[in-house]
């Protein structure tokens, strides 16, 4: 028969006496029999536990949820100030009226055989007469009375002469042409040497054939150049003028036609610097005559041996 204890609120039996059993066997462990008053004091010491995590949680969250959050005030900016464009009015409708305004105004100085006038906004071309269509640079909306005259001259001549007599009249009236982006190619090995050899060149040339009266003028080298082998450029208010080159024409036709090449643009930035128009007109052919080139404003580059088994 087994005897009762409790220590600590546990219940414990002994067990009964076991049989004697040999020495070399291990006793049975004793069973331990859990009592419910021990169940219940864990049952409640987990509730606590329990009920006072999960009440701290949610008063967590409910803080986060409704406490006041502190924003910064708002302070309202000040809006930036409209610059105001003192350039004239782009809109359709201004430039219609512009338009008809000075159609209205040639006309009455005898325009006659023109159905239609554009203004244009463009750096090279100042006037054209295409068909019965005038194009003319917008600059001269605002123009005297003596140029739009030359205007008319120019759309109602009958011989080249005449309306290359109106054009000069016209290129004399300086425009404000807009900034134009010059493109630069990324420069190719060589092109530095060459570039100072050209710089040379165009010193030495200036020296021989303009008294020194030209301005240094800077090169480029251009490899875009399809059909033409050099370029002078009069630059505007925002860039300046400068020579360029064609890349190709220099290595395919030898240094000796590049000097012609140069010589010829050189004739352009006389004319640019003396305040004549940029042609091929009568002043320019004098001119090329004058330093030793060819006065047109194109030339055969071919070398003599291709020309000879062409027409031969």
């Amino acid at each position: 028969m087994s005897r009762r204890h409790t220590q600590l609120g546990f219940d414990f039996f002994d067990a009964a006496p076991a049989a004697a059993e040999p020495s070399s066997a291990l006793a049975a462990p004793t069973p331990m029999i859990v009592s419910p008053s021990f169940t219940q004091s864990v049952a409640q010491s987990v509730t606590q536990s329990v009920t006072q995590s999960v009440t701290q949680a949610v008063t967590q969250l409910v803080t986060q949820l409704f406490s006041p959050v502190l924003t910064p005030a708002f302070v309202p900016m000040s809006p930036k100030p409209v610059e105001q464009d003192s350039r004239p009015s782009r809109g359709r409708t201004a430039v219609r009226a512009r338009t008809a305004v000075l159609f209205s105004r040639l006309e009455d100085l005898g325009l006659r055989g023109v159905d239609a006038l554009v203004l244009m906004r463009t750096r090279t071309v100042m006037v054209s007469l295409i068909g019965r269509t005038l194009r003319i640079h917008e600059g001269y909306a605002d123009a005297p009375e003596s140029v739009l005259r030359a205007i008319v001259a120019f759309a109602i001549a009958r011989n080249k002469t005449a309306r290359t007599t109106a054009r000069e009249a016209i290129l004399a009236f300086d425009v404000e042409r807009g900034p134009s982006v010059r493109r630069h190619e990324p420069a190719r090995p060589g092109d530095v040497a060459m570039i100072a050899q050209l710089m040379d060149a165009h010193r030495e040339l200036n020296a021989k054939w303009f008294d020194g009266a030209l301005s240094a003028m800077p090169l480029r080298l251009s490899g875009r150049m399809a059909t033409r082998l050099g370029h002078y450029d009069p630059g505007s208010r925002h860039t300046p003028p400068e020579i360029v080159m064609s890349r190709t024409h220099i290595t395919r036709h030898g240094w000796r036609e590049a000097m012609q090449t140069l010589l010829h643009e050189m004739v352009h930035q006389w004319q640019h610097e003396t305040g004549q128009p940029l042609d091929h007109g009568a002043g320019f052919r004098e001119k090329a005559r004058e330093v030793g080139i060819t006065p047109a404003a194109r030339r055969d580059v071919t070398p003599l041996e291709k020309r000879r088994k062409a027409t031969g």
